[in-house]
Protein backbone atom coordinates (compact mmCIF):
# COMPACT_ATOMS: atom_id res chain seq x y z
CA UNK A 1 0.00 0.00 0.00
CA UNK A 2 2.88 2.15 0.66
CA UNK A 3 4.64 2.17 -3.12
CA UNK A 4 1.11 2.57 -4.38
CA UNK A 5 0.45 5.77 -2.22
CA UNK A 6 4.21 6.68 -3.21
CA UNK A 7 3.41 6.49 -7.21
CA UNK A 8 0.58 8.10 -6.81
CA UNK A 9 0.46 10.56 -4.63
CA UNK A 10 4.48 11.68 -4.01
CA UNK A 11 7.14 13.01 -6.53
CA UNK A 12 7.94 13.02 -10.14
CA UNK A 13 11.43 14.58 -11.23
CA UNK A 14 10.75 16.10 -14.62
CA UNK A 15 13.86 17.33 -17.01
CA UNK A 16 14.42 20.38 -18.44
CA UNK A 17 15.78 20.80 -22.08
CA UNK A 18 18.81 22.23 -20.69
CA UNK A 19 18.89 18.90 -18.95
CA UNK A 20 18.55 19.95 -15.40
CA UNK A 21 16.20 18.01 -13.06
CA UNK A 22 12.86 19.67 -11.09
CA UNK A 23 11.59 17.38 -8.37
CA UNK A 24 7.86 17.87 -8.49
CA UNK A 25 4.89 17.22 -5.89
CA UNK A 26 2.34 15.21 -7.06
CA UNK A 27 -1.28 16.87 -5.74
CA UNK A 28 -5.09 15.36 -6.45
CA UNK A 29 -6.69 17.52 -4.11
CA UNK A 30 -6.92 21.24 -3.77
CA UNK A 31 -5.96 20.21 0.11
CA UNK A 32 -2.28 19.46 -1.05
CA UNK A 33 -2.10 22.83 -3.12
CA UNK A 34 0.66 24.72 -0.95
CA UNK A 35 0.69 28.35 0.13
CA UNK A 36 4.00 29.98 -2.08
CA UNK A 37 4.80 30.43 -5.41
CA UNK A 38 5.89 28.37 -8.10
CA UNK A 39 5.45 26.41 -10.91
CA UNK A 40 3.03 23.95 -11.94
CA UNK A 41 2.06 21.47 -14.53
CA UNK A 42 -1.22 19.43 -15.53
CA UNK A 43 -0.30 16.25 -16.05
CA UNK A 44 -2.17 13.36 -17.75
CA UNK A 45 -1.42 9.86 -16.65
CA UNK A 46 -1.71 6.83 -18.56
CA UNK A 47 -2.00 3.00 -17.68
CA UNK A 48 -0.35 4.40 -13.90
CA UNK A 49 3.07 5.47 -14.97
CA UNK A 50 3.00 7.25 -18.51
CA UNK A 51 3.03 10.95 -17.70
CA UNK A 52 2.08 13.94 -20.48
CA UNK A 53 2.72 17.23 -19.42
CA UNK A 54 -0.20 19.27 -21.11
CA UNK A 55 0.34 22.65 -19.73
CA UNK A 56 2.64 24.30 -17.77
CA UNK A 57 2.50 27.55 -15.70
CA UNK A 58 4.21 29.61 -13.27
CA UNK A 59 2.14 31.40 -9.86
CA UNK A 60 3.15 34.15 -7.26
CA UNK A 61 0.30 32.32 -5.36
CA UNK A 62 -0.11 28.35 -6.33
CA UNK A 63 -3.00 28.11 -3.88
CA UNK A 64 -4.99 31.29 -5.19
CA UNK A 65 -3.53 30.69 -8.83
CA UNK A 66 -5.08 26.77 -9.20
CA UNK A 67 -8.23 27.21 -7.19
CA UNK A 68 -9.52 28.89 -10.18
CA UNK A 69 -7.11 28.49 -12.87
CA UNK A 70 -9.19 29.11 -16.61
CA UNK A 71 -7.19 26.48 -18.38
CA UNK A 72 -7.53 23.42 -15.63
CA UNK A 73 -11.18 22.78 -16.99
CA UNK A 74 -10.52 22.32 -20.36
CA UNK A 75 -6.97 20.53 -19.29
CA UNK A 76 -9.44 18.38 -17.12
CA UNK A 77 -12.21 17.86 -19.29
CA UNK A 78 -11.18 18.32 -22.85
CA UNK A 79 -7.71 16.80 -22.45
CA UNK A 80 -7.98 14.16 -19.54
CA UNK A 81 -5.60 15.84 -16.99
CA UNK A 82 -5.96 13.84 -13.71
CA UNK A 83 -3.18 15.52 -11.26
CA UNK A 84 -1.20 18.86 -10.97
CA UNK A 85 2.44 18.82 -9.90
CA UNK A 86 3.89 21.60 -8.34
CA UNK A 87 7.70 22.91 -7.61
CA UNK A 88 7.93 25.87 -5.12
CA UNK A 89 10.29 28.25 -6.56
CA UNK A 90 10.67 31.79 -4.23
CA UNK A 91 12.02 34.05 -6.82
CA UNK A 92 10.22 35.54 -10.21
CA UNK A 93 13.45 34.92 -12.09
CA UNK A 94 14.02 31.74 -11.16
CA UNK A 95 10.26 30.88 -11.75
CA UNK A 96 10.72 31.81 -15.28
CA UNK A 97 13.75 30.05 -16.16
CA UNK A 98 12.05 27.14 -14.92
CA UNK A 99 9.13 27.42 -16.89
CA UNK A 100 10.82 28.46 -20.17
CA UNK A 101 12.97 25.46 -19.64
CA UNK A 102 10.51 22.60 -19.11
CA UNK A 103 7.96 24.63 -22.18
CA UNK A 104 10.76 23.86 -24.46
CA UNK A 105 11.61 20.87 -23.59
CA UNK A 106 8.06 19.00 -23.08
CA UNK A 107 6.27 21.38 -25.68
CA UNK A 108 2.50 20.58 -23.90
CA UNK A 109 -0.44 21.31 -26.13
CA UNK A 110 -2.19 23.88 -23.87
CA UNK A 111 1.07 26.20 -24.02
CA UNK A 112 1.08 28.57 -27.51
CA UNK A 113 4.12 30.49 -25.62
CA UNK A 114 7.72 29.54 -25.66
CA UNK A 115 7.10 26.56 -28.89
CA UNK A 116 9.64 27.84 -31.64
CA UNK A 117 7.62 29.56 -34.37
CA UNK A 118 10.99 30.05 -36.54
CA UNK A 119 14.32 29.83 -37.11
CA UNK A 120 15.25 32.71 -34.89
CA UNK A 121 13.53 30.87 -31.72
CA UNK A 122 14.94 27.24 -32.05
CA UNK A 123 15.69 25.41 -28.64
CA UNK A 124 19.50 25.61 -27.79
CA UNK A 125 19.73 21.62 -27.39
CA UNK A 126 20.83 20.39 -30.55
CA UNK A 127 18.68 17.17 -30.54
CA UNK A 128 15.58 19.51 -30.05
CA UNK A 129 16.68 21.87 -32.72
CA UNK A 130 17.11 19.13 -34.90
CA UNK A 131 13.78 17.00 -34.13
CA UNK A 132 12.29 20.63 -34.75
CA UNK A 133 13.64 21.25 -37.86
CA UNK A 134 12.77 17.76 -39.11
CA UNK A 135 9.50 18.27 -38.51
CA UNK A 136 8.94 22.28 -40.08
CA UNK A 137 10.49 19.86 -43.30
CA UNK A 138 8.35 16.98 -43.26
CA UNK A 139 5.15 19.60 -42.71
CA UNK A 140 6.30 21.98 -45.67
CA UNK A 141 6.89 18.90 -47.57
CA UNK A 142 2.67 17.95 -47.81
CA UNK A 143 2.00 21.32 -47.56
CA UNK A 144 4.10 21.60 -51.10
CA UNK A 145 2.79 18.92 -52.48
CA UNK A 146 -0.88 19.73 -51.38
CA UNK A 147 -0.29 23.45 -53.06
CA UNK A 148 0.78 21.48 -56.34
CA UNK A 149 -2.30 19.47 -56.55
CA UNK A 150 -4.41 22.55 -56.15
CA UNK A 151 -2.13 24.07 -58.83
CA UNK A 152 -2.65 21.31 -61.49
CA UNK A 153 -6.42 21.22 -60.97
CA UNK A 154 -6.96 24.69 -62.44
Amino acid sequence: MFLFQWFLFGWHVWRGETGQRYRFKITLTRKAIPEGSGIYIFVRRRFGFFLQPLYIGKATSLRSRLYGHERWWEAWWKRGATERHILVVRTASDRALIEEDLIRRYQPRMNDMLVPRGEFDLPSNAKLRAEWRFRQWWKNLFRLSGERGRNHAA
